[in-house]
């Protein structure tokens, strides 16, 4: 895809969505580094089912390590995944008090040091908590850059590495935001949603016609 016709996807997205932010809830950066680690393979809404109860009885560091790993599985044990993601909880948690004064770093080789943290889970932090443009490329982002033409890559990595060299530099604080919620709502995986797409005009996906066909109102 050309930058003009970025430039105008990014345009026509900050138009329908004028405030991108993420859906997980969390009340300091600590616990937005644990509900993205308890996001992997886990929607949001699951997520934050569990982390409701789990932070209000461990809302910091030094309560997560005196929670223990099966007290915190005794909150997150309808996630999938749940018995390594409290043991990684549990152990990045008395990490960042041994390492970081119980704070967690907005530095990226920091961030990738703590269990359970890999990049896209850096990159999400960096980006709604420390204000960096980065892009955590998930099953969402990956789809919409592929199949709009934005960003192809045959590896998220690739995705990552295409959209930072694409996206305007006024869009690359939102660009993440902006990308996962139109991925989860509208460019959706089965039965993608064309006919009300606010990006239909500059998407370059051979099937938009088909599709905008069925999902507007009459279609099949």
């Amino acid at each position: 895809m050309d930058p003009q016709n970025i430039r105008r996807c990014f345009a026509a997205l900050r138009a329908a969505i004028p405030e991108p932010k993420t859906e997980l809830i969390y009340g300091s950066p600590f616990q937005l580094l644990v509900a993205v680690v308890l996001s992997a393979q886990s929607t949001d809404k699951a997520v934050n089912a569990c982390t409701r109860t789990l932070f209000a009885v461990a809302p910091n560091p030094e309560a997560m390590v005196s929670l223990g790993e099966d007290g915190i599985k005794a909150h997150i044990h309808r996630l999938g995944l749940f018995n390594a993601k409290a043991r990684h909880v549990h152990a990045l948690a008395r990490q960042l008090l041994a390492l970081h004064d119980g704070e967690v770093p907005a530095d990226r080789k920091a961030l990738e040091a703590l269990p359970g943290v890999g990049r896209k889970t850096a990159n999400v932090v960096l980006n709604t908590e420390f204000g960096q443009p980065t892009i955590a490329v998930d099953t969402h982002i990956f789809r919409v850059g592929n199949r709009t033409g934005i960003a192809p890559g045959k590896t998220p990595l690739a995705v990552e590495q295409a959209l930072l060299a694409a996206v305007p530099a006024e869009y690359r604080q939102d660009a993440h935001h902006l990308l996962i919620l139109h991925g989860r709502y509208t460019c959706t995986a089965r039965r993608p949603h064309c006919g009300h797409c606010p990006i239909f005009q500059c998407c370059e996906w051979p099937d938009k016609h088909r599709w905008a066909a069925k999902s507007s109102p009459g279609g099949a």
